[in-house]
Formats: C-alpha cells, structure tokens, sequence
C-alpha cells in the first residue's frame, strides 16, 4: 500500500484560518454528507465482499476499487482536516489529487482461513495492540496538531517532523482497516512508515 500526502513547502496562514474558523460550514459537512451515504454503500459492498471472499477466495474487483476511491476522497479530506495541505479536497470517486497518494494493490486471491480468523478473532490480535499503541499516537496527535497549527500560523510551514509523524498515524490507521476490511491478508505492521 502506498499512502503519503506530499509536504508543502508553504502554506497559507489565510486558509488555515478559514479552515479553522469555517471549515465545518464549507468543506466537512458538505464531504461528510455525501461520504455517509457512500460509505453506507461501501459497508454493504464490503459485506456482501466478505460471504464472496469466503465462498471463491478472491475480493470482487469492481467492489475493491469503489472502496480503494472512497478511500481516497476520505485521505483528501483528512489532509486537510489535519492542515497537512491547502486547498479545497475534490469531490467525486474518480477526482485526482497530486498532493494526497493513496494505491492499495488489488489482490488476486485472499485466504479463507484467514477471513475466518479476523472475523472470530481480529479484536483481539489486531483490534487491541493497534488500537492500543494508536490511542497513546493520536493523543500525541492532539499536542502536535496544536503546535503546528500555531507554527504554520507564524511560519507558512509545518515542520517537516509534524508532517511525517501525522501521515505516519494515518497510514498505520490505514493498514489496520485494510487489513479488518478483508482488503489484504497482510498483517499491519507497528509503523508509522
């Protein structure tokens, strides 16, 4: 999987703002509508993808690629969120954004055996040490959202550090749902890389 969001050199300290102050009103409600009804959508497709999986060993490929773009446009809208990029996230399945690069290869075949597991068993051998581990990075999460939000204030910048430390959660966050998702039966690893 390749998940990274290009680091800018400069941001603007108008955006953050406007981001800050009006971002619920012109950019999360309007994408958090429509991502509710298409993640609805995906939740059925990854439900009827789970009893296909189970009977043939393969992830429907159409279905893989609807969930791979709402994947995208979620990344889209999380960078901003997170001010790790300026501008306006696109709306559409099929949209491009050359700051935000998400690729989940499509896997041929996906084991049975494994399916069965992580849905007997995927709480405890992954929902609980990455969920445990991630709890403790995204409070981390919280101090430097907070002070890169003050440096790109003064600055036009967020430290290159900051930058890696959030897309490294989001991509870590990213594997962990991959994999529960029956998307991979690679196990996730502990990583912010």
């Amino acid at each position: 999987m390749t998940y990274d969001i290009k680091h800018a050199e400069s941001q603007s300290r108008g955006e953050l703002l406007l981001r800050t102050f009006f971002g619920l009103i012109y950019m999360y409600l309007p994408h958090a509508f429509i991502l509710f009804f298409l993640g609805l959508w995906g939740a059925i497709l990854g439900f009827i993808s789970f009893w296909i999986i189970l009977f043939t060993g393969r992830y429907p490929q159409s279905f893989f690629e609807y969930q791979v773009k709402l994947i995208r446009w979620q990344a889209r809208l999380s960078a901003r969120q997170l001010n790790l990029v300026d501008g306006y996230p696109a709306f559409g399945l099929d949209s491009v954004d050359e700051k935000v690069i998400v690729d989940i290869p499509y896997p041929e075949r996906l084991s049975r055996g494994t399916l069965l597991l992580k849905f007997f068993f995927g709480w405890l051998y992954v929902a609980i040490p990455h969920g445990f581990v991630l709890f403790f990075l995204v409070l981390g999460a919280y101090v430097v959202l907070f002070l890169g939000w003050w440096i790109i204030l003064f600055t036009g910048k967020l430290p290159v550090g900051f930058h890696n430390y959030l897309v490294g959660i989001l991509r870590w966050g990213q594997r962990v749902n991959l994999y529960m998702a029956n998307m991979t039966d690679e196990y996730p690893p502990f990583s912010l890389s």
